[in-house]
């Protein structure tokens, strides 16, 4: 069987932009194939998986609830799933179903993007935030040779991730951020606070440096009140879209052998569809 069909699988899904990008490329590249959400409820994994083949499917991208348990279905996984310890992306490789995690490649992608150079003299990071997406971003951060603090409401949480990490990563209350704010070249925020429907993050960004770079994992709305407040302060800003696009051009290479581009047409494509399905974003 020719396998042709991708996926996003998650429950709930409805709510993914992911089959937007991916058809958009599809069809910007001429090859046949598709991109379908799936609706996985957790008790249904396993079988989702026995038939995983019969249905033609050349792999995927998997989402919440999934992230961990997907991993005892693959045959392996690569260096960093094993170290976000989370599975985003999922494809066939020497015969076997084989899983990654993009999502730090994703940030560093969107970082990479929107401000070029920006590693050349950066050297510490604060991430507000202990969860999946202070995960991705912590990782990428220290590939990229800085030191990472984790700033999270619950310490315990923030000291877990840091020791996950070690040398290089440390934990910090919240209380921390602003002392740790005054030599931070990327402060990131790594919550949904400032998502539509959840309070905004309440950051102080004054101590920050002149040439710091705040940047928001949100993208609904594109343009968080933090992301704002930076910008009214001269700061440069990342927003969390190009996380997304970022993310994905590794599991379309994977699936379908081609490497996309992410483009201003496609980073507007989903800009005006999240402007026109969600009031005030």
């Amino acid at each position: 069987m020719a396998f042709t069909r991708a996926f996003v699988m998650g429950h709930p899904i409805a709510h993914s932009r992911s089959p937007m990008l991916h058809t958009y490329w599809l069809k910007r590249y001429g090859i046949e194939g598709s991109y379908q959400l799936m609706d996985v409820a957790p008790d249904a994994l396993a079988a989702f998986f026995e038939t995983f083949d019969e249905q033609g499917w050349i792999g995927g991208n998997v989402t919440v609830p999934h992230k961990m348990a997907v991993i005892p279905y693959l045959a392996r996984i690569d260096d960093a799933a094993k170290a976000m310890g989370a599975v985003n992306t999922i494809w066939h490789e020497d015969g076997a179903i084989v899983g990654g995690n993009t999502d730090s490649l994703g940030f560093i992608g969107n970082l990479d993007e929107r401000v070029p150079g920006w590693d050349r003299t950066a050297q510490r990071a604060v991430i507000v935030g202990a969860g999946g997406a202070a995960r991705a971003a912590a990782y990428g951060l220290k590939t990229r040779g800085l030191e990472v603090a984790l700033c999270n409401r619950t310490l315990a949480k923030a000291e877990a991730l840091a020791a996950h990490f070690g040398k290089r990563v440390g934990a910090h209350a919240l209380g921390e951020l602003a002392t740790l704010a005054r030599d931070a070249d990327v402060l990131v925020n790594a919550t949904s606070l400032g998502m539509v429907g959840q309070p905004p993050l309440e950051v102080d960004l004054a101590p920050l440096k002149a040439d710091a770079i705040v940047y928001d994992v949100v993208y609904v709305p594109l343009e968080t009140a933090i992301l704002k407040a930076a910008k009214s302060r001269g700061l440069r800003t990342v927003d969390g879209l190009g996380m997304l696009l970022h993310q994905a051009v590794y599991g379309f290479n994977h699936w379908f052998g081609r490497k996309p581009e992410v483009t201003e047409e496609l980073r507007t494509l989903l800009a005006d569809d999240i402007r026109a399905k969600t009031p005030g974003a």
